[in-house]
């Protein structure tokens, strides 16, 4: 590992530590009783575990504009509990069927399926509770900047519109061409890590230019990560990884492994990634954190 991974391994765990310290106190806590038993599950899904790469774009990105340290956590938290909602539904019976999540079992096999979609259905509420609070910006300009960002992401036009593209591509009478899959990734995953890096431009009052340089970073980086996602499923290690792996394949899912083939969409990934770290000239060696994320994204064992 040379000097500068090990930098971007230290900052990426920091980011963490910030953002599970803003979860944790967000989140309801655990008890007796049918609420305790929901806080209990949004706390599963929402604690202890993941890349946390979304908060670690958020809190960087806000950092390169100065915006308050505090405001830039809650605002990582409010994705990752929006992702942690995505991932509790994504794991339903009606949805990916999975059993196993971060190494430990889905909220609907700990509990049961009505648990789950409440739990996720909190979540989703408690991360707009976060972006709307004055705790998190004084302006309720940004704030509602940063919920508008946040709903066209997450809705229809993005991370949903992707999931009911996926769900259709499994029966599809003909498979998805590469455009299609470009459309349906960047829908699914690609518009949240983007907003997660334009939430921190919003929170920074960054000029358009400076956004627009952040956006095409993002979108870049999100491509490569789902590729890299795609490849992990193929090649990746389930115990390392935590989640069974294999059943995009055995779904029939639209990827860019099918469609590319490995060592296709290796080389894919990895353009996207010097790509976007390209657009981030402008802002010279303080955005050398964000450079060093596309890398991780595309070389990441989990």
């Amino acid at each position: 590992m040379t000097e500068s991974d090990t930098d971007f391994a230290a900052r990426l765990a920091t980011a963490a530590a910030r953002v599970e310290a803003a979860l944790d106190a967000a989140l309801p806590r655990a008890g007796a009783g049918p609420e305790g038993q929901l806080a209990a599950a949004m706390r599963r899904a929402a604690l202890g575990g993941g890349k946390r790469l979304r908060a670690f774009l958020t809190i960087e990105t806000a950092g390169l504009f100065g915006a308050s340290p505090d405001g830039a956590d809650r605002v990582a938290a409010a994705f990752e509990c929006l992702h942690a909602y995505s991932l509790a539904h994504d794991d339903l019976p009606c949805m990916d069927d999975d059993d196993l999540r971060r190494g430990l079992p889905t909220l609907h096999v700990e509990w049961d399926e009505a648990t789950a979609v409440l739990a996720g259905d909190a979540l989703q509420a408690l991360a707009f509770e976060l972006l709307t609070s004055p705790a998190t910006h004084r302006s309720g300009a940004v704030r509602a900047a940063l919920a508008l960002k946040l709903a066209e992401a997450s809705g229809f036009g993005g991370m949903v519109g992707g999931q009911a593209l996926d769900i259709a591509a499994e029966t599809a009478p003909a498979p998805l061409t590469l455009a299609g899959i470009e459309r349906l990734q960047a829908k699914k995953t690609g518009a949240l890590i983007a907003a997660s890096v334009e939430a921190g431009a919003i929170l920074g009052r960054a000029r358009a230019a400076e956004r627009r340089a952040l956006r095409e970073y993002a979108l870049e980086l999100g491509a490569a990560f789902q590729i890299a996602d795609d490849i992990l499923d193929a090649t990746g290690d389930a115990a390392t990884a935590g989640k069974r792996l294999g059943k995009d394949a055995d779904a029939g899912k639209a990827t860019f492994v099918g469609a590319l083939g490995i060592e296709g969409a290796r080389t894919r990934a990895a353009r996207l990634a010097e790509d976007a770290a390209g657009r981030l000239a402008a802002f010279g060696d303080a955005a050398t954190p964000l450079r060093l994320a596309a890398r991780f994204a595309i070389s990441r064992q989990r």
